[in-house]
């Protein structure tokens, strides 16, 4: 599972809405849908805002665990 995947795995489990996710990341909500769709990856900085908003580890984001 790649980290778009992940990440909209975590929204959908979390009821949270793509423009709300971009609200809490500061970025435009079509981001969030190319994150998903993996036509762009997160950069770093973002990738550990997307873990801290989740409360899951980076390792997990980027599929080397699976919690």
């Amino acid at each position: 599972m790649n980290i778009g995947e992940r990440l909209k795995e975590l929204r959908q489990t979390n009821n949270i809405k793509q423009y709300q996710l971009a609200q809490a990341l500061n970025v435009h909500p079509t981001t969030i849908t190319k994150y998903e769709s993996g036509e762009r990856t997160p950069d770093l900085k973002t990738i550990c805002k997307i873990a801290d908003y989740f409360d899951v580890s980076v390792d997990f984001l980027l599929g080397r665990t699976k919690y």
